[in-house]
């Protein structure tokens, strides 16, 4: 009964882990930049707060999935 219970926690953690991990923008916008789009200041910093605060969240999430991932090899 509890390998259910932690096999289930550690679906829903992975599925979580998935999420956070393609909700990063990457480290090149894209071609964004080729054509003359630019971002305004304000516009940038809100886009790095976002993007810290979901790699700080992702970086949880997955030490989660590590350590229920070994509790579950010792169950």
């Amino acid at each position: 009964m509890p390998a259910t219970i932690v096999s289930i926690i550690q679906i829903l953690c992975a599925c979580v882990l998935i999420v956070f991990v393609l909700g990063q923008s990457g480290k090149h916008s894209g071609l964004g930049t080729i054509g003359g789009a630019t971002d305004s200041f304000l516009s940038k910093n809100k886009a790095k707060s976002a993007d810290a605060k979901l790699a700080k969240w992702t970086k949880w999430v997955a030490l989660v999935f590590m350590v229920l991932t070994l509790v579950l090899s010792f169950l």
